[in-house]
């Protein structure tokens, strides 16, 4: 078990943690907790390419670690009525959607290379600093104003335009006689 993956863990452990912080009203707690997560999974990034502790488990569990916080805190803010709801609908939704369209095409027997896009990367981004801003504004006592309407609307647009992209791909892969990777990769 290498170290960047014991991080990974701890921020799966992390999420019941953000869960009863949310639920308990403790914004300050869910906001550091949210912060902490964020640095560690720079840091394990760092630590698994500079030590070259990179691992297959890794690759899997970085995302689902990462995945798991966001939409816990996503659905916690939402329920909350901290985000609106349409906005959490449609990014829970991208993602099972993606998830779904890749595990029908491995019990298809055409399984597709996780490849994160372009654009999927800037979503994340916008997923992650419009959470931060609430978190943030709901811990302070702030008022994010126009600028929290900005973020929902660019979360909004990247959402919907990073689940278009990963569908036409999946759509590409899936009608090839084969299955085969389509070579439109946009990621690194």
């Amino acid at each position: 078990m290498t170290i960047p993956n014991l991080i990974s863990i701890a921020r799966l452990l992390a999420v019941p943690v953000m869960i009863w912080a949310l639920i308990d009203g403790r914004f300050g707690l869910a906001f550091i907790t949210f912060v902490v997560a964020g640095v560690s999974d720079a840091v394990d990034g760092a630590i698994a390419r500079h030590f070259n502790q990179q691992s297959t488990l890794g690759l899997y569990l970085d995302p689902i670690a990462d995945k798991a916080l966001l939409t816990t805190v996503f659905i916690g803010l939402g329920v909350l009525g901290r985000l609106p709801d349409w906005l959490v609908i449609v990014v829970v939704s991208r993602d099972v959607l993606i998830v779904a369209a890749f595990l029908l095409a491995y019990v298809m027997g055409l399984p597709m290379t996780v490849r994160p896009l372009f654009v999927s990367k800037a979503t994340t981004a916008a997923q992650i600093v419009l959470a931060a801003s609430v978190l943030g504004e709901s811990a302070l006592g702030l008022s994010l104003g126009y600028v929290g309407d900005l973020l929902v609307a660019l979360t909004l647009i990247l959402t919907v335009a990073s689940a278009a992209a990963y569908l036409t791909d999946w759509l590409r892969h899936m009608a090839s006689p084969d299955g085969a990777e389509t070579g439109d990769d946009e990621g690194p």
